[in-house]
């Protein structure tokens, strides 16, 4: 024993338990399954149950941070765009059309994240697959059952989960989610993280191939284009990131960036052939709904184009601008469909550059290295990213809640591998 270990005071037992593996392991279980079960929690114990139980997630998180202080590197606790977004989000309190409304959704931002940071610095990328992978059991599992016990057991619906039992005619179905796009995402995200857990050889192959296709059925189930959208983009950055794993070291630069040519033109393609695509998959009414709302959120952006309406998060009906912008389209939304569009209607110009610049540099980061790591799991992060932020292009998802604690785990894992000097590094090698 060196002097400096025999002069450092034995750590308090409280300390201890908070710097375990098995704190840690349990408080990411806890967290995860918390966020996720939002809304049968809300609709079940109330929201103030949930929001006690996100507080004292909160407080735990900054309690694990402290007790794990001596192996976190404090400029790397997680990234700047992150900090500057929440950052920006409680200055616009300031100019709030509705103040007290306004905190409660910039505490609420900053407990999910300060979860999401103690998540990503005290458990690897392998541990966070693991502990997803096990809720994303837990909550598919449990919506399959209520579905068949509404559906097929009672043939009545259960009105407090909005649970209509539609799983007998074989959808449309939400689970315990309260919408089918949101459980049909949680399906694409758990069938993600299933691969990549059964790829790294952590779980019986029987295991995870039941886990896929509980959640490719419940998929299914949920009849949603908009999941039918994120499974392809899912399916095709799983495709590109094999191809260039498997390309070797010195070409590899080049397929990265015929590859890039390549997804990028298929993107201008669709967009020109956007309403033949729609039409096909069936989602006229879905995606005609989200452009008149797009148009109208664009218009109340010219009022307030660089600052933004003041934060809010998921919409006030009652307040301004949702007020008037649901009025003028007759209809009732609790957000604007589209993430980056209420980043920029809540936020400003400025607000949308640092939630755009901090979806964006997440996935190249994590990109990057996924294809230039061997271990499979780190090909978990830019995946989800890609489902992740897909889904946010037709729901307000990563703004808040699950989607926003899955975006700054990702985010801070990302940011912790490569320094902005070494994926600049990386990026201009290609």
């Amino acid at each position: 024993m060196t002097d400096a270990a025999s002069a450092r005071p034995p750590e308090h037992p409280l300390t201890t338990l908070l710097g375990s593996d098995r704190f840690a392991h349990a408080f990411t279980m806890t967290a995860f399954l918390v966020v996720c079960c939002r809304t049968v929690i809300e609709r079940t114990a109330g929201i103030a149950t949930y929001v006690t139980m996100v507080a004292v997630l909160s407080v735990l998180a900054v309690a694990v941070l402290l007790a794990h202080r001596r192996v976190i590197s404090l400029p790397r606790l997680t990234t700047p765009l992150a900090v500057g977004f929440v950052g920006w989000a409680a200055l616009s309190l300031l100019w709030n059309t509705d103040p007290q409304a306004g905190l409660v959704s910039a505490v609420s931002i900053v407990a999910i994240a300060l979860v999401g940071v103690a998540i990503a610095n005290t458990r690897d990328t392998l541990e966070v697959v693991h502990a997803l992978a096990n809720v994303a059991r837990i909550v598919l599992v449990l919506s399959l059952a209520l579905e068949l016990l509404a559906g097929v057991f009672l043939d009545h619906p259960i009105d407090v989960l909005g649970i209509q039992g539609n799983i007998a005619s074989l959808g449309p179905i939400q689970g315990i989610f309260g919408t089918r796009n949101a459980l049909g995402f949680t399906a694409v995200m758990a069938i993600v993280t299933f691969v990549i857990e059964w790829r790294a050889n952590t779980v019986s192959p029987w295991l995870s191939l039941g886990s896929v296709l509980l959640a490719g059925a419940l998929a299914l189930l949920t009849g949603s284009p908009i999941v039918l959208v994120v499974a392809i983009a899912g399916a095709v950055a799983t495709s590109v990131l094999l191809m260039v794993r498997h390309t070797r070291a010195p070409y590899r630069s080049a397929v990265q960036w015929t590859l890039g040519a390549a997804v990028l033109a298929s993107i201008v393609l669709a967009y020109l052939l956007r309403q033949r695509l729609i039409t096909l998959i069936g989602a006229d009414n879905d995606i005609n709904a989200r452009y008149d709302l797009w148009l109208t959120v664009l218009r109340f952006v010219r009022s307030h184009p660089f600052r933004g309406w003041g934060w809010f998060g998921p919409w006030i009906p009652g307040d301004m601008p949702f007020s008037a912008i649901n009025a003028s389209l007759g209809t009732t939304n609790l957000s604007a469909l589209n993430a980056f569009f209420d980043a920029l209607l809540q936020l400003g110009w400025i607000g949308f550059v640092l939630f755009f610049a901090l979806c964006a540099t997440a996935f190249v980061r994590s990109w990057l290295d996924a294809s230039n790591r061997r271990s499979v799991v780190y090909a978990w992060t830019p995946l989800v990213l890609v489902a992740l932020i897909v889904y946010s292009c037709f729901e307000s998802f990563a703004l808040s809640g699950f989607g926003w604690l899955l975006l700054v785990v990702c985010a801070t894992r990302a940011y912790e591998h490569q320094s902005l000097w070494e994926w600049r590094g990386r990026l201009g090698r290609m």
